[in-house]
This record gives structure tokens, sequence and C-alpha cells, in this order.
């Protein structure tokens, strides 16, 4: 017993790193704009991808050996499946940070359209979405996974406002039409970040409380 509790103990560890790399990445895709640092978006979309990739093929590898060789049932079970799930999510995160990485190396060689003020708000609504929702699933904990989801109101209504503004700017200036799209597509992979992180929460409920929460907070 104390030998499967160990392995799954040392699995979420290499899951809680993998996801502090991720929100590392997703954070510097936003900082790399804002600080227009070349350098520092061309390592996300180069070094930090790299390491994500590693890592979803390690912890997928562990997850399997472990089922293989201990046959879990039930809790032990769900939470192996909940890892694979959330590897799998963590690694379409880093895709998502790449994207906004990419996008940013093509507006920080172009005038600025506005000064980025509500952008930054909703990646650091983000990003501790995504955090809390890694913490809530290792530390079982269903009021942070709740309080993760009644967050995706907030980060919605970010992107709300970023998209209405950018659609006034653009009504006015056509020719700010392709930079807006690079930051529409920013917005956009950052709202996906935040739909990932309320669906595992959502699972984590699941898992701590027996409650189905999808498309409800309580």
């Amino acid at each position: 017993m104390m030998i499967k509790e160990g392995k799954i103990n040392a699995i979420k560890r290499e899951l809680h790193e993998f996801a502090a790399l991720v929100e590392h990445m997703i954070e510097r895709s936003i900082k790399g704009l804002t600080t227009k640092d070349k350098a520092m978006l061309a390592a996300v979309i180069e070094e930090d991808e790299a390491k994500a990739n590693s890592f979803e093929t390690t912890i997928e590898e562990l997850c399997t050996v472990f089922i293989a060789q201990f046959q879990p049932k039930a809790k032990n079970l769900r939470t192996m499946l909940m890892i694979l799930k959330m590897n799998n999510d963590l690694e379409r995160v880093a895709d998502h940070a790449v994207n906004i990485s990419e996008s940013s190396l093509f507006l920080i060689e172009r005038p600025q359209i506005k000064p980025y003020v509500d952008l930054p708000k909703m990646a650091e609504t983000v990003i501790q979405m995504l955090g809390d929702s890694i913490h809530g699933f290792i530390n079982e904990d269903g009021v942070l996974a709740r309080s993760v989801c009644r967050r995706d109101e907030i980060a919605d209504d970010l992107k709300d406002k970023i998209l209405k503004d950018l659609i006034a700017i653009m009504s006015q200036d056509p020719s700010v039409i392709e930079r807006s799209v690079h930051l529409i597509r920013i917005v956009r992979n950052l709202e996906r970040v935040a739909d990932l992180s309320t669906n595992l929460c959502e699972d984590v409920v699941f898992m701590v409380e027996g409650k189905v929460i999808r498309h409800q907070i309580a």
C-alpha cells in the first residue's frame, strides 16, 4: 500500500511541475508582449514547448506503468484517469502559450493599437485559475475548485470588454485589422485556458464531493 501511495504522490509531483511550467509559459507569453521582449517569446516557442512535450510523455508513461503494475480500482483508478486528462489538458495549455507568443512576436514589431490594460488582467486571472485548478486536485480541495469555476465569469467579462474595444477600433480604422486579429487570437487562447481550468475543477468537485456542477456554479 505504501509503495502504491508513494508512486501516486510521485506522479502528482510530476504533474505539479508540469503545471508550473505551463503557468510560466502563459505568464511569459504575455510579459513578452507587454515588454516587447522578442527573446522571451522565442524561448516560450522553442525551449519551453520542448520541455512541455517531455513532461507530457513522461507523465503518460508513468500513469500507464502504474495502471499495468497495480491494476488500481475505485479512487486510485479515478486519480490516474484524472491525471491522464490533466496531463493532456496541460499540453494543450502549452500549445495555447505558443500561439500567444507567435501572435505577440507579430505585434511587438508593429505600432501598438492601444495600451494593454485589460489583457494583462485577463491573463493574471487565467493564470491563477490554472494554478488553483491543479492545487485543488493535488489537495482534493473542492472549495478551491468551486472558486475557480466562479472566476471563469471574470475572465469572460474581461474577454468581452477587450473584444468590444477592438471591434470599435477596427470600425474606425481598418488599418489596424490585422493587428487586432492577432490580439483576438491571444484573447481566445486565454479563454480556452480558463475553460480548461474550469473543466478540471468541475472534475475535482465530482471526485471530492460526488456532485456534478457542470453548467452551474454553486
